[in-house]
């Protein structure tokens, strides 16, 4: 993995006392949105159709550690909307490494030039950098010509400076095994600590939706990059259990209370990635009034296709403390890239449907699991 071992060692020491605790349901890593305005219109964004008077929004910073303070996450993700056009954004920065949290920046890297005298680097602070793939896959999927070249140079600086930098990459319709590993050589000769990858969810607020990968087209593509990478040395910042469910080789069913989102609405239900099912006054209130029952990708139509880090890496880490043995296999192994898949999950509202029909066309029907 490509993170550093202070690191692995105090998420690990926190993830022994939630289970010494016994504590069924604790996140991982605190999804924290302060504004959703941004400098970019991406084609697969599903957080810039909101309003003006949204757009404008912001969480101050007495609310950003307020719910850094309140869920407790030993890591905590800034997306977006653009991170660095919120003013108190370097005070928001500075209150979560006091706390001694693990803080991942994810900026565009449009304004990070301008910016960069802000921040100071530090082993708590990550810079992850919006690449989905080499400057004509990024800027067409940005939807601007330009922003490659300007992330990159970005990258450069960041790393010259002593930050810790990472890339993070949403794949999306087109990809081929080939671009993406051009893509992953070329990212780590620019020095970075790792790369975030993984299939573009489907928003519905999204203005394109042709542009999604889904099914198992999402896990031949992962076999294709995994049966390259066995020759390459890449670092990915994701358990190796979560590359495994990326090629079909493992049943998960989503964690989204691992990753639990806090933004200017208040704690979103059930995850980051649905912005339509209501929010939460308090994070205690989210882990106990959401039906989480509801959601997953067997028991909800809203979540088919998702096979997105912020639902299932959190599964896949527990699945690591649960079996250990299976996640150094994985780990020495790397994700199997041939043979059978793991089956599609039945669709929960289907035979549901089906129950309560009872008929298909008027013709009586018996369903069975």
């Amino acid at each position: 993995m490509g993170v550093p071992l202070r690191q692995q060692i105090a998420v690990g020491s926190y993830l022994l006392k939630q289970k010494l605790k016994g504590v069924k349901k604790y996140p991982l890593v605190l999804m924290l949105e302060p504004l959703f305005r941004c400098n970019l219109a991406c084609a697969g964004c599903g957080k810039i159709d909101y309003p003006e008077d949204v757009l404008d929004q912001r969480l101050s910073f007495e609310q950003c550690m307020q719910a850094v303070d309140e869920c407790g996450a030993p890591m905590v993700s800034i997306p977006g909307g653009e991170p660095l056009i919120h003013k108190e954004m370097p005070q928001i920065i500075a209150g979560i490494i006091a706390r001694k949290k693990y803080v991942y920046l994810c900026t565009n890297a449009l304004l990070l030039k301008k910016r960069i005298d802000d921040y100071t680097p530090s082993p708590f602070l990550t810079f992850s950098i919006h690449l989905d793939g080499m400057k004509e896959r990024h800027d067409a999927s940005v939807c601007q010509d330009g922003v490659f070249d300007r992330a990159v140079e970005a990258i450069k600086l960041c790393v010259a400076k002593g930050f810790r930098v990472t890339v993070n990459c949403t794949l999306f319709q087109g990809e081929t095994p080939e671009d993406v590993a051009e893509f992953l050589d070329y990212a780590m000769e620019l020095g970075i600590e790792g790369a975030t990858i993984a299939p573009g969810f489907s928003y519905e607020r999204a203005p394109k939706q042709d542009i999604f990968i889904k099914g198992q087209d999402t896990k031949k593509l992962f076999r294709g990059i995994f049966e390259i990478g066995k020759k390459r040395d890449w670092k990915l910042n994701h358990s190796k259990l979560y590359l495994d469910f990326l090629a079909g080789n493992q049943d998960y069913e989503c964690t989204p209370w691992g990753n639990p989102t806090r933004n200017i609405f208040g704690w979103q239900k059930p995850c980051y990635l649905l912005p339509d099912e209501g929010y939460a006054a308090s994070f205690q209130e989210l882990l106990d009034d959401t039906p989480w029952e509801k959601y997953g990708n067997s028991s909800n139509p809203k979540c088919a296709q998702c096979m997105a880090h912020c639902g299932y890496e959190a599964t896949a880490v527990e699945d690591t403390l649960q079996h250990p043995l299976k996640a150094l296999l994985a780990s020495l192994k790397g994700p199997r890239t041939t043979g059978p898949m793991v089956a599609e999950p039945t669709p929960k509202w289907v035979t549901e449907e089906l129950k309560a029909r009872k008929t298909i066309g008027g013709i009586p029907v018996r369903v069975e699991r």
